[in-house]
């Protein structure tokens, strides 16, 4: 296949896998702490017996929030497409290799990079727990990608805690083969990554050859204002006895913060990685910021070389903080108009367009009309670096 578009972000979210994914294949001794689902009041939830909320079965985002017409425009484009009705009916477009790829087809992209269940994982608080989760994800994944190698590129997600669990992850996946490269799970109180704590973990990394991915999260919101937001109304005193009263409005004001800003948490990530001097000490690592955005990065960077010249030449670096980006870092982003206006500054092959299918901040089904209006005036062989030769070599799709 002569690739032509190629999203370097999509994902495949715990809400739409087959619902005896992990009571079946889970480890005996974790069987019972593991995810499944339950008739809920309004359908089918995933859930925990300590109580976790997963979200629904095929419900919208990694959440699986329930779809609610007119709330989301982009959500809505999916919702047309017949995606959530199918969901309800048991279709599991998104998990199903035949019906992915005709939703793709849909949309233009021949191949696709998919994130995982990191972010579910997470809401297990269970650490154990969600360490089975992601060796069972991790193994259907891989069977999931197989089915279709010319059209999959799964990343393998990989715990952030304790590392032992995160490095035994990685040797097995790198020896299993059949991914492309390691999701480590971002979260806002992850521990910082220049803590030399991290560097067991860095070696075997760097030792795979796979690349490494971050991909951003939102930043901390309260559960009640999260409540509210999602739910629609205040919190009721029996379900959150300690959780002060917050008007609508303002919790509304506190999650538009949160949802414009997020990917801003990401310059932790990147300066924690070069200034820590990782990318110096292991030079085999390929850093993903998945789900950046790109605009803010040249200012980044910019700044970390003025600190870096200033004040900072006693740290173990080598080179300009900068460096490091050009030779080992890459970013997605889905739309960023004002990111594709400083290419100069990011160079044309350190980044890779994305979709962010099937969640609703992302484009699909309209890509191509994001793509023909963002980067539609630049020079041909610029353009399709973005939308897929980066993304090609990266992952070896096409070799």
């Amino acid at each position: 296949m002569r690739y032509e578009l190629i999203s370097a972000d999509c994902h495949v979210d715990l809400c739409w896998l087959p619902p005896d994914l992990f009571v079946q294949n889970a480890s005996p001794t974790l069987r019972e702490r593991m995810p499944y689902v339950v008739d809920g009041p309004k359908g089918p939830m995933w859930t925990t017996k300590a109580g976790a909320n997963l979200g629904r079965v095929n419900g919208m985002g990694s959440a699986g929030r329930e779809y609610v017409p007119g709330k989301i425009h982009r959500a809505d484009r999916m919702a047309a497409t017949g995606l959530y009705d199918d969901g309800k009916k048991g279709i599991r477009r998104l998990t199903d290799p035949e019906l992915r790829v005709k939703d793709q087809d849909r949309d233009g992209v021949q191949a696709e990079v998919l994130y995982g269940v990191l972010g579910a994982s997470s809401r297990l608080n269970d650490p154990e727990a969600a360490v089975e989760v992601m060796r069972v994800y991790n193994e259907w994944l891989a069977d999931f990608c197989a089915a279709k190698p010319g059209r999959f590129g799964g990343l393998a997600s990989i715990p952030n805690n304790p590392i032992d669990a995160a490095i035994a992850e990685v040797e097995r996946v790198a020896k299993r083969g059949a991914v492309r490269g390691l999701d480590i799970a971002n979260s806002p109180d992850l521990k910082p990554l220049w803590d030399p704590y991290w560097n067991p973990l860095w070696e075997v990394i760097n030792a795979s050859g796979l690349p490494l991915h971050f991909h951003t999260v939102g930043g901390y919101v309260p559960d009640h204002i999260r409540k509210i937001v999602l739910i629609g109304s205040d919190p009721t005193r029996a379900s959150l006895p300690d959780a002060p009263d917050v008007p609508l409005p303002v919790a509304r004001a506190a999650f538009a913060v949160n949802i414009t800003a997020f990917q801003l948490n990401m310059a932790n990530v990147l300066t924690s990685m070069i200034f820590g001097g990782v990318l110096e000490h292991y030079p085999r690592i390929r850093l993903v910021l998945g789900e950046s955005g790109i605009g803010w990065i040249p200012y980044v960077l910019w700044r970390m070389d003025a600190e870096w010249e200033d004040q900072f030449k006693d740290l173990a670096l080598t080179m300009p903080p900068s460096e490091y980006w050009k030779r080992q870092c890459w970013a997605t982003y889905q739309t960023d108009p004002i990111g594709v206006k400083l290419l100069d500054e990011l160079g044309a092959d350190k980044i890779m367009w994305g979709s962010d299918f099937p969640h609703p901040d992302g484009v699909w089904p309209d890509s191509k009309e994001y793509i023909d209006r963002e980067l539609g005036q630049l020079p041909a062989a610029t353009r399709r670096k973005i939308v897929c030769d980066n993304a090609a070599a990266l992952y070896g799709f096409g070799a």
